[in-house]
C-alpha cells in the first residue's frame, strides 16, 4: 500500500471519529397535563364523596296513621247494693236501668208464696202491655241479635234472664195495681215492701267489682278473669240480707283500659279524648289520665253523661278515636334525641348593635379584670321558664349575668329533647317535635309549634348520623 492511500485512509477515520449523536428535543404536549390535572381532581372528589356523611333528604307532608286504638275496658261506678230486710219470695216493680226516686218502691217479698201464684194466673190471662213496654222486649231482642259472638255464649243465658225479668215487671205491675184485693183477702199482711233509700239507676244484678275504683282494682278483675254475674230474678226465694238489687247513684263513671308504654306516653299530652262505644256506635267526650300500678298501664277515661246508657254492662269495647288526628307525618328513622343546657329565661338578652339574642356569660380580660362577654345562642325550647341552649356554646360551670340585676347563674342543668334535624338552609339544624300518634314506622307530630317543624320542611331521613350544623352535599 502506498504512503498516499495510508495518508488518505488515516483522515477518513479522523473525520468519522468527529460525528456526534443529538437527541430529539422533548416536544410540550398541554393535552397530557390537562388530562393530569383532570383524572387527579377526579380521584380527589372519588376520594372526598365517600369520606363526607351524606343526609338524605325527606319532605315533610300533612298526613294521619292507621292504629288500631281498640280495647276491652272494665267500667267503674259508684254502686251500692242493696240488701233485703225480708225473707220470702221477691217481686220487682221497677225497671232494670231505670231511675227511681227516693223513698219509691222497688220491691215486694212475699213470705207465703200467695203473691207468686197471683202472679201465675195474671200471666196466664189474655192481656195487653203497652207500645212502650212492646219496645222494651224487641230492643233487648235486637241488641243481642246484633252483638251475639258464638264465643261469648254465656251471654244468651244474661240475654234469657234479662227478658223473664221484663215479662215478669209487666205482670208484677198488674198485680200491684190490684194490691187492694190481696188484703181483702187477709194476704196483705204477709207482703213486705222494699223501698230505694235514696234515688239512683236501678239493676238486678251484682257482680263483686262494686265499690271498686280505678286505684283499687286489680290487674285480674281488669281482665275480667274469673268473672261472674249474679242475676237477680223475680219469684227467687230470698233470705233477709240477701242481695235485692243494686243502685248507681252518681251520673259520673269510668272506663279503665289496657294500654302500652308507648301509647300511654301520646295520651300524657291530652286532657280529653273521643270515645267510640262499639256496642253502638256511640261517642263522648272523655277526660284522659294515664295511670301506671301493678306493674301495668292504663288509660282511664271520666265520662259525666250517658252512664244510664251502659248501666247494665261491667265490660265494653271501645275506640279511641284520636287516630284521625292529623298532622305532619314523619319516618321514625329521624327522629333523634339532644341533651341541651338549661338557663332560666330571665338571664337571656339581646347583643348591643343586634337583635341577636344571647346570654353575658362572666369573663376574664388579659389584666385579669372582671367583664361580661355577649353570646349568640339559638333557643331550641322553653319549658317552665327554662331555655334549652345548645351545649357547644358553653360548657359547664360557666357564670351567665342576668342584664337587670347582675346577679350570676352557674350553667349545670341538662335536659334532653326529642327532634329532628331540619335542613332547609343547606345545613342540619335540630327541632324539637311533640309526637301525637305513632306506629313502627312513622309518627305524626304537631305542626307550626314554635320551635317545631312546618309543613314542606326538608328533614334528615336518618335523624341518628347526624350532628348540629352539618353541611347537605348533593
Amino acid at each position: 500500500m502506498s504512503f498516499s492511500k495510508k495518508k488518505k485512509q488515516k483522515q477518513d477515520n479522523s473525520r468519522n471519529q468527529k460525528i456526534s449523536k443529538f437527541s430529539k428535543p422533548i416536544t410540550f404536549n398541554p393535552g397530557v397535563l390537562v388530562f393530569l390535572v383532570i383524572f387527579v381532581y377526579i380521584i380527589i372528589m372519588i376520594v372526598s364523596y365517600f369520606r363526607q356523611s351524606h343526609i338524605t333528604p325527606y319532605e315533610v307532608k300533612l298526613g294521619s296513621l292507621a292504629i288500631n286504638n281498640t280495647y276491652d275496658g272494665v267500667i267503674l261506678r259508684d254502686e251500692t247494693v242493696i240488701s233485703s230486710d225480708f225473707s220470702g219470695y221477691i217481686n220487682y216493680y221497677a225497671r232494670e236501668s231505670e231511675k227511681v226516686n227516693a223513698y219509691s218502691m222497688v220491691y215486694t217479698v212475699d213470705s207465703t208464696g200467695k203473691l207468686a201464684e197471683m202472679i201465675g194466673d195474671e200471666s196466664a190471662e189474655e192481656s195487653s202491655i203497652s207500645n212502650e213496654s212492646l219496645s222494651d222486649i224487641k230492643t233487648n231482642i235486637s241488641n243481642f241479635a246484633v252483638d251475639f259472638k258464638p264465643e261469648n255464649f254465656i251471654d244468651t243465658y244474661n240475654f234469657k234472664y234479662n227478658i223473664e225479668g221484663v215479662v215478669l215487671k209487666l205482670a208484677n205491675t198488674a198485680v200491684l195495681a190490684n194490691i187492694d184485693k190481696l188484703r181483702a183477702e187477709n194476704y196483705a199482711d204477709s207482703i213486705d215492701f222494699g223501698y230505694a233509700p235514696s234515688s239512683g239507676i236501678i239493676e238486678y244484678s251484682t257482680d263483686g267489682y262494686e265499690g271498686l275504683t280505678a286505684e283499687t282494682i286489680t290487674p285480674e278483675q281488669v281482665a275480667g278473669e274469673g268473672y261472674e254475674k249474679n242475676v237477680l230474678h223475680s219469684n227467687d226465694l230470698i233470705s233477709e240480707g240477701d242481695n235485692a238489687y243494686k243502685l248507681i247513684t252518681s251520673e259520673l263513671w269510668t272506663v279503665l283500659v289496657e294500654i302500652d308504654e308507648e301509647r300511654a306516653q301520646s295520651l300524657e299530652d291530652e286532657d280529653y279524648i273521643e270515645v267510640r262505644f262499639l256496642k253502638n256506635n256511640y261517642t263522648a267526650w272523655a277526660a284522659v289520665t294515664v295511670l301506671r300500678q301493678n306493674g301495668k298501664t292504663y288509660a282511664k277515661l271520666d265520662f259525666n253523661n250517658s252512664m244510664i246508657t251502659f248501666a247494665s254492662d261491667r265490660f265494653v269495647e271501645v275506640e279511641l278515636l284520636d287516630n284521625a288526628r292529623e298532622g305532619l307525618k314523619i319516618p321514625n328513622s329521624a327522629i333523634t334525641e339532644r341533651t341541651f343546657y338549661l338557663i332560666p329565661e330571665d338571664y337571656l338578652t339581646t347583643g348591643g348593635n343586634s337583635k341577636d339574642e344571647g346570654f353575658n356569660r362572666e369573663s376574664y380580660l388579659e389584666d385579669g379584670t372582671l367583664s361580661a362577654e355577649f353570646v349568640p345562642a339559638t333557643i331550641y325550647n322553653n319549658a317552665d321558664g327554662m331555655l334549652y341552649v345548645d351545649e357547644s356554646v358553653f360548657k359547664i360551670g360557666d357564670y351567665v349575668i342576668k342584664p337587670e340585676t347582675g346577679e350570676r347563674y352557674a350553667i349545670s342543668k341538662q335536659a334532653s329533647l326529642i327532634g329532628v334535624y331540619n335542613i332547609n338552609k343547606g345545613y342540619a339544624d335540630f327541632k324539637q317535635i311533640t309526637i301525637l300518634n305513632q306506629n313502627e314506622e312513622y309518627a305524626i307530630v304537631k305542626s307550626n309549634s314554635e320551635y317545631g317543624l312546618a309543613v314542606y320542611d326538608y328533614i334528615a331521613l336518618k335523624g341518628d348520623s347526624v350532628t348540629e350544623n352539618d353541611f347537605i352535599y348533593d
